[in-house]
């Protein structure tokens, strides 16, 4: 019989503590700390205790719990001395069926792991839908996280005990995520589609209007209509528009909004100055970088497509309507129009796009007529939301960094998307002999830029959530034996705050004078972008706090130092974002993001609430 947490609230502590026998490997004294903050009003709640309870043990107790856990597919697993919540495991991920070639392998990675670490390799073999890993994913874990520094794989390897108590946290509770199991795997199907030469390596890249960026649409067209919008279609730039009726609105004639294109059998257009409630906008992109990840941007698509999906199935309507958008075009990966897709809505669609060219010498106008968008002007002009008739816009979106994921937290508010600008430039010394140049007389190009790349590193952390990245450096027609006489390098610089961002920059330009001069050295810079930074409306913010509170989580702030669609509408109407937690470190833009079920489920309800709280 599942447990249940009325039960474990009113047991009494060594009743409670056998309740939750064999969440942590051979160490209760875990959960016994953990249970000093009954009552709990949620799982996540619970969860988040155990969390607590581990970070404050020492760092002997740490290593304890962690050298508790067997090896995978090791020894104790062929002398079935495992545990049964590990056999279980182990089981479903396969280990108890490898091949003879697979167990040599598995035995190898073993003696190495612990020849590097002092301890075993630890990995929530169940994965992040709870289903179980294969047998090839977890060895190629294995190879890759060998390389990892020894304190980073210690907290590592917390983590992935920590997720292990998740799932066996849900066994225990008879609770599984199947709401977060539904996003999941429209992740997955979505993940199908990927532009060629990437497609045949396995990797995910989809770039505006490709073969695949249309599939991606058509797949988007028909979720949003099996999960009951009342109105999908795409737009003239290629965003995938769905909008589910107010109680107000659900007694008039479907229609796509204004400006927009009708689908095949879709209803007619309602009429220009129709009665209409107030709408909630939301949503994000679905374009990838090259070999991307999968949640990025799309998450914020499927969460609120999820929340529809439950108001149509209980046959509910809010007295507003809620418009989800599928943007185009965020990353700019085929044309250099960034935020194409949400700059359209917003009315800064850059007329010159039009005849941009991508690396076929394809211009943008072009490729959207092939895709059967009219390609004009006119009908992207017509795009323009009216500030009027929205609440205001909302996107959740996987963290895209580490800081969640350290702290063992799902969820965050952001509280601002950082300002940022950028710079290419060069520095201008003199080449010489590298053999017959003495140091005091070099004229050194390539040093005085590391030196800067130095003071970047320092200046941005005195600000705390400021950061300084010089991610170009290049010497030109360099030479192993030739002191570098140019050497070029980039800047981008974020903060919180606009008066953050300019106090950082000036820093740095002034530092580049001040070093060239003391070098004997000439520069030249070119700022190439700068943006606003888009601080959440305090009353969005507000309510996505309200929700996570509401989950029994801990409110966690935080800004993003990633651009988003957000950032635009945050031009026309008030806006807010909720992270989520990534898995792998936090790392995004890459194949192995991620993010876990229970997250996911989380993230609706956290969506959910804020619905239900206007």
């Amino acid at each position: 019989m599942a447990l249940t947490l009325d039960q474990l609230n009113a047991a009494a502590p060594d009743e409670a503590l056998r309740l939750l026998d064999g969440l942590y490997e051979h160490s209760p004294w875990v959960v016994q700390r953990a249970l000093a903050q009954r009552p709990f009003a949620t799982l996540a709640a619970l969860q988040w205790a155990l969390v607590q309870s581990l970070a404050a043990a020492t760092r002997d107790e740490q290593l304890g719990l962690i050298r508790a856990h067997p090896e995978l597919a090791g020894k104790a697993m062929v002398a079935n001395a495992l545990t049964a919540e590990s056999t279980g495991e182990q089981s479903r991920a396969g280990l108890t069926h490898c091949t003879p070639d697979e167990f040599a392998q598995l035995q190898r990675l073993n003696a190495d792991y612990n020849a590097r670490f002092g301890f075993p390799f630890i990995l929530a073999v169940r994965g992040p839908r709870g289903s179980g890993l294969t047998r090839q994913q977890i060895i190629a874990a294995f190879e890759r996280r060998l390389g990892n520094p020894v304190d980073f794989e210690r907290e590592e390897a917390l983590r992935n005990i920590h997720r292990i108590a998740e799932i066996r946290l849900g066994d225990k509770f008879g609770v599984e995520p199947e709401l977060g199991h539904r996003v999941w795997d429209w992740h997955e199907a979505l993940a199908q589609h990927s532009d060629p030469g990437f497609k045949e390596q396995g990797q995910l890249t989809v770039t505006y209007l490709t073969d695949a960026h249309q599939a991606c649409q058509r797949e988007l067209v028909a979720r949003m209509r099996e999960s009951g919008f009342d109105e999908v279609g795409i737009d003239a730039v290629g965003n995938v528009v769905g909008v589910y009726h107010s109680a107000q609105e659900a007694g008039f004639a479907a229609g796509p909004p204004q400006g927009e294109t009708a689908p095949s059998g879709g209803s007619e257009p309602r009429e220009a100055g129709s009665v209409g409630a107030m709408r909630l906008l939301t949503g994000s992109h679905f374009d990838t970088v090259r070999n991307g990840g999968k949640y990025d941007g799309r998450l914020g698509i499927f969460v609120p497509i999820a929340c529809v999906e439950r108001l149509h199935r209980a046959g509910r309507r809010l007295p507003f309507g809620i418009e989800v958008v599928g943007f185009a075009e965020e990353e700019g990966q085929r044309y250099k129009a960034t935020f194409l897709g949400s700059g359209a809505l917003t009315g800064h669609f850059n007329p010159a796009w039009l005849d941009q060219t991508d690396a076929d010498g394809i211009r943008m106008q072009d490729a959207m007529r092939a895709a059967g968008l009219p390609g004009t002007l006119d009908a992207i002009a017509a795009l323009r939301r009216d500030p009027a008739r929205y609440l205001g816009f909302v996107e959740v979106h996987i963290e895209q960094g580490p800081v969640l994921n350290e702290m063992g937290l799902p969820l965050g508010v952001v509280t601002s998307i950082n300002a940022s600008v950028r710079h290419v430039g060069e520095v201008i010394g003199m080449a010489s002999h590298a053999g017959t140049t003495p140091m005091d007389r070099r004229r050194d190009a390539a040093c005085a830029v590391a030196e800067l790349a130095l003071y970047l590193e320092q200046r941005a952390a005195q600000d705390g959530d400021s950061v300084a990245t010089m991610g170009l450096l290049q010497v030109p027609g360099g030479s192993i034996n030739v002191v570098p006489g140019r050497c070029a390098f980039s800047l981008d610089l974020r903060a919180p705050t606009d008066g953050q961002r300019d106090a950082l920059e000036r820093d740095v330009l002034a530092q580049l004078s001040a070093i060239c001069e003391r070098r004997g050295l000439g520069h030249r810079l070119e700022r190439t972008m700068i943006a606003a930074a888009a601080p959440s409306a305090p009353d969005w913010q507000a309510r996505w706090e309200r929700a996570v509170a509401a989950l029994g989580l801990p409110v966690h702030r935080m800004p993003s130092g990633a651009g988003h669609d957000a950032m635009k509408l945050h031009e026309v109407m008030p806006q807010a974002m909720l992270f989520v937690r990534g898995e792998n470190s936090g790392i995004s833009h890459n194949p192995l993001e991620s993010t876990t079920s229970h997250d996911i489920e989380l993230c609706v309800l956290a969506f959910e609430h804020l619905l239900n709280g206007l």
